[in-house]
């Protein structure tokens, strides 16, 4: 079975020119936990998920760098959650995504699909076919392809 057999068709998506806002909205309103970013000619771009979004308002504590030569002490958070939760609203998209985005093409099969979502522990896929965004593929799609003959 190759990609474009149980891809997802209808893909959730942000331009590179949204805001974060627009990613959160989308992620409340449609309940999924990730997103391709596009450009205008329907390319990908980066990929935006709730874990980029949990590493920008969670916690960043102090960290210092002891050498033989220098001490240098690189200080985390100065401002509340609230203030860095607000200041997330309103950037650009291409900020916090992800540049190097995991993606198969149309054609791929699943056995090699599956082999990618679990090496690298990702939850979706983009699915490309020549160089465009056109669809989706979850760990739930694979499982439910995988294992529906056979139930």
């Amino acid at each position: 079975m190759q990609a474009h057999e149980m891809m997802i068709k209808q893909v959730y998506k942000v331009k590179e020119s949204d805001t974060v806002r627009s990613v959160i909205e989308r992620f409340i309103e449609h309940r999924i936990s990730g997103l391709p970013v596009v450009n205008e000619r329907n390319e990908i771009v980066s990929y935006i998920s709730d874990g980029d979004i949990m590493r920008y308002i969670g916690k960043h504590r102090d960290v210092v760098v002891d050498s033989i030569y220098y001490v240098a002490v690189f200080k985390g958070d100065q401002e509340a959650y609230e203030e860095r939760a607000r200041r997330l609203l309103d950037l650009n998209v291409m900020e916090i995504g992800k540049k190097k985005v995991i993606k198969v093409s149309w054609d791929e099969e699943i056995e090699n699909i599956a082999a990618i979502l679990g090496k690298k522990q990702i939850k979706k896929l983009p699915v490309e076919r020549n160089g465009v965004l056109v669809g989706i593929i979850s760990r739930g799609d694979v499982i439910r392809h995988s294992f529906k003959s056979l139930m």
